[in-house]
C-alpha cells in the first residue's frame, strides 16, 4: 500500500475492468477508445469494453512499439516493422533486408515512420521513398520533434538531428556515455535522453546548452510530459521524479518534484493529456493516480503480481490502461 494509510487516500480499484491477456504485455497504446496492448512476443490484443481480441503482427519477439492515435506500428525480431490499425488490420511497412532486428520506431503527427536497425535509421513518408541514416554506433533511440520532421537519434556519446528531406548536415548533440530513450520536450525547446547509466541527460536546442539530471538509484526506463510540457514525469526512483520544464532555461539549478513516495521503485509512468495528473505504476505492482499540484494520490491497483510494465491514457484523458509483467492488465473509466 502506499505509505499514507490505506484509509486516507481515495480508491478506485473498484472501477478497473480486468483485461484477459493470456500472456505479458511490454507497452500499451490507445486508438481513440480502444486499448491496443502490445505483447511481448507476436500479437497485440485489442480491448474495448468486453471485447479483447488478439491480433498476430510478428513471428517471434515484439522489441519495440509507438502510435500517433490512429495506428501502432511495431518492430520485431523478424525484421518487419507492421502496423495495425483500430479495425485490427495489419500492413507491412517494411522488411529489414538483413533480417535484422527492428528496435525502435517513432511516428510523426504526419504519418512519416522511422525505424532502425542496428546503426541504420530509416525514414518513410506515406507517399515517399525510403531514406536512411548510419549512425555512429547502435542506435538506442529515435524521436520525431513536434514541428517539422527532424528525427532525434540516440547513440552512442550523444545524439543526431536528422532532417531527412533536406540536404543540410546532420546536427549532432555530444555526451559522453550511452544515450537510449530520448523525446522532445513539446514546445521543441528541450531534448533529453534516457542514459545506460541512471541518469538523464538535456541539451536546450537554441545553445546545445547542457542539463544533467541524475541522482537516480536506477536507470530511467519510462518518461512522460505532463499536459502543457510544464513537467517531464519519470520513473527510476522510490518516488515519480518530475522535472519542471515550464521556464527558458528547463530544469538547470531547480530541484524536481518527489511525488507519490513508496517503498517500491517506479518503473512506468504517464501523465494525462488533459489534467496536470500522472500515473505511477511501482516494482511490487501499484498503480496510484496522482496530482501534480499537491501530490494527492488516487489508488488505481493494490500491490501484487509483478512490476507494472506500461501505463497510457488515451486522448481525452478518460481512460487508463496498465499492464503488469506478470501478464494481468486492466482497463479504468474515468
Amino acid at each position: 500500500m502506499p505509505l499514507n494509510e490505506p484509509s486516507s487516500i481515495a480508491s478506485v480499484t473498484d472501477r478497473v475492468r480486468t483485461v484477459a491477456l493470456g500472456a505479458p504485455a511490454a507497452a500499451v497504446h490507445f486508438l481513440g477508445d480502444v486499448a491496443a496492448f502490445v505483447g511481448a512476443e507476436d500479437s497485440v490484443t485489442f480491448a474495448v469494453g468486453d471485447d479483447v481480441r488478439p491480433v498476430a503482427v510478428h513471428g517471434g519477439a515484439i522489441l519495440c512499439a509507438a502510435s500517433d492515435g490512429r495506428r501502432v506500428v511495431t518492430g520485431g525480431d523478424d525484421g518487419k516493422l507492421v502496423a495495425l490499425d483500430a479495425a485490427g488490420t495489419a500492413e507491412t511497412l517494411a522488411t529489414d533486408a538483413k533480417r535484422r532486428w527492428i528496435d525502435n520506431v517513432a511516428l510523426h503527427a504526419d504519418g512519416v515512420v522511422a525505424w532502425s536497425a542496428g546503426k541504420t535509421a530509416s525514414v518513410r513518408a506515406p507517399k515517399g521513398e525510403e531514406k536512411t541514416f548510419d549512425a555512429p554506433s547502435t542506435v538506442g533511440g529515435l524521436a520525431f520533434a513536434p514541428k517539422g520532421v527532424r528525427l532525434a537519434i540516440a547513440h552512442y556519446n550523444g545524439v543526431t538531428l536528422w532532417f531527412p528531406n533536406m540536404g543540410a548536415k546532420p546536427e549532432v548533440l555530444e555526451w559522453k556515455g550511452s544515450h537510449l530513450g530520448v523525446t522532445f520536450s513539446p514546445d521543441n525547446r528541450f531534448l533529453v535522453t534516457a542514459m545506460h547509466e541512471s541518469a538523464l541527460h538535456g541539451w536546450r536546442l537554441a545553445d546545445a546548452r547542457h542539463m544533467r539530471m541524475s541522482g537516480y538509484p536506477a536507470r530511467v526506463r519510462s518518461m512522460s510530459w505532463s499536459a502543457g510540457g510544464k513537467f517531464l514525469a519519470t520513473s527510476g526512483a522510490d518516488s515519480a521524479i518530475l522535472w519542471p520544464f515550464a521556464s527558458k532555461d528547463g530544469p538547470m539549478g531547480k530541484e524536481p518534484l518527489m511525488l507519490a513516495p513508496l517503498q517500491a521503485k517506479v518503473t512506468a509512468v504517464a501523465c494525462s493529456p488533459k489534467e496536470d495528473i500522472f500515473a505511477a505504476g511501482y516494482s511490487d505492482g501499484t498503480i496510484l493516480m496522482v496530482r501534480i499540484a499537491d501530490g494527492a494520490e488516487v489508488l488505481v491497483r493494490r500491490n501484487g503480481g509483478g512490476p507494472v510494465a506500461a501505463l497510457a491514457w488515451n486522448a481525452k484523458g478518460a481512460l487508463l490502461a496498465f499492464a503488469i509483467e506478470d501478464g494481468d492488465a486492466g482497463l479504468l473509466a474515468l
